[in-house]
């Protein structure tokens, strides 16, 4: 029996990242529908933004989905949980830095500060009734202690779920699976794992950390995404389907990606 492996979708929140890409309100909506009609386990929906034009959608993916839990990104801020939990989503991710470099350097912080505010976020969204999945910025240039005390508080909290963030995309597929095996040995939190793709090692490393015990991939409808852009949906299908059970079939993927196409097409002909 194949091993079932969770699908996230975040077309909406990085996939849109992609140089380039707006989507229309309308769109993302249109999008998220096909997405929780071919199985998607979880759709990203975006980052929610009281500025944001249109910042209502995310309410309406909510409320006309049928079955793909509806997520939504958050800063490592409580005033930023505060604004996401209003939204009623199943989940909120939040973006939490867990590399020195990104602690240090980017954010100016420590590690007891990125430890504080992480609890004060996760109890921010708990004080609403919602989960959080707790997203490990920069995972893979992380001190692994670090990591796993960070989890095991987490955890204290009712965090089940963490995502492990390869943010600058050096991983390579030996290196990807050796972090998949330090953390289960070391801690029982669901894995979900989110790839970039800038030595083309997305998909490669989406499957072998998949078959190494990840629970959960993320992917983009035709890997759009920041910067080198995210795991492909149809080519991880493809490639990993044979071994797993991912619950949504390869002929679906094309069937987003074809709306992703008409949707992008429509948007440069307006430009």
């Amino acid at each position: 029996m194949k091993r079932q492996i969770k699908i996230v979708d975040t077309t909406l929140r990085d996939g849109e990242q992609c140089p380039g890409t707006v989507f229309a309100p309308s769109d993302k909506i249109k999008l998220a529908l096909l997405l929780d009609e071919i199985g998607v386990y979880e759709i990203e929906a975006g980052i929610f933004d009281t500025t944001t034009e249109g910042k209502d959608y995310i309410k309406e993916i909510v409320r006309q989905r049928k079955q793909a839990l509806v997520s939504v990104w958050s800063r490592l801020r409580p005033q930023d949980i505060e604004e996401a939990a209003r939204q009623k989503p199943d989940l909120i991710h939040i973006g939490t830095p867990v590399s020195f470099p990104l602690i240090y350097h980017k954010i100016h912080k420590n590690k007891k500060w990125v430890e504080n505010t992480l609890l004060e976020c996760i109890t921010t969204a708990a004080n609403h009734g919602i989960p959080v999945t707790v997203g490990l910025e920069d995972a893979s240039r992380a001190n692994m202690g670090f990591m796993i005390t960070l989890i095991r508080k987490a955890q204290e909290l009712g965090v089940k779920t963490v995502r492990l963030a390869d943010t600058v995309g050096i991983l390579m597929p030996d290196r990807a699976r050796e972090v998949i095996r330090e953390l289960k040995r070391s801690t029982d939190i669901q894995i979900e794992v989110h790839e970039h793709n800038y030595f083309g090692m997305a998909v490669a490393n989406s499957l072998v950390m998949a078959m190494e015990g990840a629970d959960m991939v993320d992917v983009t409808v035709s890997g759009i995404g920041e910067r080198a852009g995210n795991c492909h949906m149809a080519d991880f299908i493809h490639a990993a389907g044979r071994k797993l059970d991912l619950g949504v079939t390869l002929r679906d993927a094309r069937r987003a990606e074809r709306l992703l196409r008409e949707i992008t097409d429509r948007e440069m002909e307006l430009c």
